[in-house]
This record gives C-alpha cells, sequence and structure tokens, in this order.
C-alpha cells in the first residue's frame, strides 16, 4: 500500500541575500501546541531535495509534528560550511515563527536522514554554542558521521573506497580540505565537546552501511550525559536509500520508526496540567 501524499506548503526564507526553499507539512491545531520539527534531507551532500525528503517528513507528521522540510545548498558548488548555516538559518526562522506553525510554546527540534542528519548533529551543535534557540531534541536517522568511510559495517555492505563510493565522494565534494575534516561542525561525529546538547533519538538499521558510525556518535553522546535512546532496527530498512524514494510503498520498519518517534515526541505531546 502507497504511503497517502502529505498536504504542505513551499515558501522561501532569506539566507544571506539569497533565497533558501522550505516546505511546511501540517498546521496549527486549536488550543494545543505539537512538537514542530526543522528536517533535513539526504543525498551525499550533493543530491536530494524537498521531495526526496518527503519519506522522512511524513514519519514525522504521522507521529505528531509539524515539519518544516529544508532545501539546503548543494556541494560541490556549496561546500562547508554553506548547508550548516542555511540549515540553521532555518532553524532560527522556524523558531520565531513556531506560535503561527505549531501553536504557542510548540517545541523545536532537528532531524536529519543521511547527509541530513550530520547536518542536524551539526546545527545542534551550533545552537548550542550560540545559546540560541533552545531544543527539545535532535532526530538522527541513518547518519552520515564519519568523512574515512572505515567502519566495519561499511565495508561489510559495501567496499568502499575514495574512487567507489558515493559516500567518500559526497564528503569529498562537501569538505573543502582536509582541515575541515577536524571542524565539529563539519563532522559533529568527531566533536570533542558534546556536553550541553539536546536529547537525542539515533536511528539506524541492521542493513543500514553506516549503522556503527550511528551508534557510535550515540555512545558518544551519553557518555558525555546526554540523554540519548539509540536503536538500530532488527527489520529490513534499505536505508538510507529508501528514505529518499518518492511515494514509496510503506516499508517494513515504518511502524517501528514511527513508535521510535512518538515516544521520543511523547514529553511534548503529554497533556499539560
Amino acid at each position: 500500500m502507497s504511503n497517502p501524499v502529505l498536504a504542505f506548503a513551499d515558501t522561501s526564507i532569506e539566507v544571506k541575500g539569497r533565497a533558501l526553499r522550505v516546505r511546511v507539512y501540517g498546521k496549527r491545531r486549536a488550543g494545543a501546541a505539537v512538537p514542530l520539527v526543522v528536517h533535513f534531507h539526504g543525498g551525499a551532500f550533493v543530491d536530494g531535495d524537498l521531495e526526496s525528503g518527503e519519506c522522512m517528513a511524513q514519519l514525522l507528521v504521522e507521529a505528531g509534528a509539524n515539519v518544516v522540510s529544508v532545501a539546503y545548498p548543494l556541494a560541490p558548488e556549496h561546500r562547508f560550511p554553506d548547508a550548516v548555516e542555511a540549515g540553521y538559518a532555518a532553524l532560527e526562522w522556524t523558531y520565531k515563527n513556531r506560535a503561527k506553525l505549531a501553536g504557542t510554546g510548540a517545541p523545536v527540534y532537528l532531524a536529519g536522514d543521511e547527509a541530513g542528519g550530520n547536518l542536524a548533529a551539526a546545527i545542534a551543535l551550533v545552537a548550542r554554542d550560540r545559546a540560541h534557540p533552545p531544543l527539545a531534541g535532535q532526530i538522527l536517522v541513518a547518519p552520515m558521521l564519519d568523512p574515512c568511510v572505515g567502519t566495519a559495517s561499511l565495508r561489510e555492505s559495501m567496499p568502499c573506497d575514495t574512487t567507489g563510493c558515493k559516500w567518500a565522494e559526497g564528503w569529498q565534494q562537501y569538505l573543502r580540505g582536509p582541515m575541515d575534516a577536524e571542524h565539529p561542525y563539519a563532522v559533529p561525529g568527531k566533536a570533542t565537546r558534546l556536553a550541553g546538547l539536546p536529547p537525542a533519538l539515533v536511528l539506524t538499521g541492521c542493513d543500514d552501511p553506516m549503522r556503527d558510525e550511528a551508534m557510535q556518535y550515540a555512545d558518544r553522546l551519553r557518555a558525555a550525559g546526554i540523554e540519548v535512546t539509540g536503536e538500530v532496527l532488527r527489520s529490513q530498512t534499505d536505508w538510507p536509500e529508501s528514505l529518499a524514494e518518492r511515494n514509496p510503498d510503506e516499508c517494513p520498519c515504518a511502524s517501528e520508526v514511527r513508535e521510535h518517534l512518538r515516544a521520543f515526541f511523547q514529553p511534548a505531546l503529554a497533556p499539560s496540567g
């Protein structure tokens, strides 16, 4: 059974003199505030758009959130830190407009899959360092966090070297040079200071080539005192490729993902008083 088409509205915001496209899913509900999620699609930093972000947006909406999906600038035309700064500007815009988008006092989250998971993790660091805006959480799905592309799970899933791996090639196009690989906003998976970040939900699949780097980051967040839910889904996911499919049939893992998202959103969804 195919997923139903979500209602959405496209708009644009100004970021350093250029227009940044965003897609808003969900409507404000009278008398209630719901979780408001800023979402970043995958595509190895060089591909993807608002349409390829629909799968994750749908899961977030079905879990009870409203979503602002961001068409961030892509490499190689836009290398680090352009996507991070554009994403942070989208987060600031979302926070400023949160009452209109999701109700007064709506809690704001970051989310991303694959390269978008890297951006969500990076922007959480930026928001912490700039002390604004406050975040309720970060949701990292099959995140792309290791520019060395050398984890055991990635090597087992597909032999990946600098000439034959789309993720290695994506990192080469995204980073301006070797020094960027040491910058926490470019490679949050290697950040040395993780204290003070919001709670995290880290989801990966047993068949996700990047599951090792996802779980390693979850462990490092936990060691830094961050509240973390890290889960390797046991059903077949075909992540991260299936997350970019347009109008796909519902995958076997969808119900499990929604369950994790609802649990993560529960403090925001629980009735007050």
